[in-house]
């Protein structure tokens, strides 16, 4: 018999295996690492100075209060404007700085405090809200105008200066004392040590 003669079939091309693997991420260029950075400081600061007078400097020292009061709003905010002008012969514990009320309403206080030497200025904001029960509620921000990163509790001694009561050693102006619980949140490298807000004692005349 005839022999068949078949020829090899030709194999079609191999597909080659998709690499089911995933890929390593890329290194982060550092530009854009830069970038973000820059922006989530631009963003941060700029939340935190929502509730805050605010500041030519990018990068400065602040202290937030919120304050409980068994007072009214009335008197609290009474005592607090007494001190910013000088009641009575008050004189800012926390080595004599100055304060000049910028502004006043039933519902906020801004004011401006110089250091006692005149080289530093910081901004402050009070906020009052009446409570159902008669009580206060105060939410209190001051920062500072210049670079700063430090501040020995200035920032803080702003604030509390001006409502202090007579447990904490403090001269009354306009009311027979202020009872108050307070929660404190400072910037990175800022202070809240309340012995600091004394100061130099022998600058108070009201301390005297």
């Amino acid at each position: 018999p005839r022999a068949l003669n078949i020829s090899p079939t030709t194999d079609p091309p191999e597909t080659p295996t998709p690499n089911l693997r995933p890929s390593r991420p890329s290194a982060p260029n550092l530009e854009d690492t830069m970038a973000f950075t820059r922006f989530a400081v631009a963003a941060a600061l700029l939340q935190g100075a929502a509730a805050c007078p605010g500041s030519r400097a990018h990068i400065r020292a602040s202290a937030k209060v919120t304050a409980k009061f068994a007072n009214t709003c009335e008197e609290v905010q009474n005592e607090i404007l007494g001190r910013i002008r000088g009641d009575g012969g008050w004189v800012d514990p926390h080595n004599a700085g100055i304060y000049t009320l910028d502004s006043a309403s039933a519902e906020k206080v801004e004011a401006t405090r110089k250091t006692g030497d005149g080289k530093y200025t910081d901004k402050m904001d009070f906020a009052f809200a009446a409570q159902e029960d008669g009580s206060c509620e105060v939410s209190a921000c001051s920062e500072s105008q210049v670079f700063s990163i430090a501040d020995f509790s200035t920032n803080y001694c702003n604030l509390h200066d001006l409502y202090c009561g007579t447990e904490d050693g403090c001269a009354m102006v306009t009311t027979e004392d202020l009872t108050y619980t307070e929660d404190v949140k400072v910037s990175l490298g800022a202070g809240k040590d309340k012995a600091a807000c004394k100061g130099n004692q022998k600058w108070s005349r009201s301390a005297a």
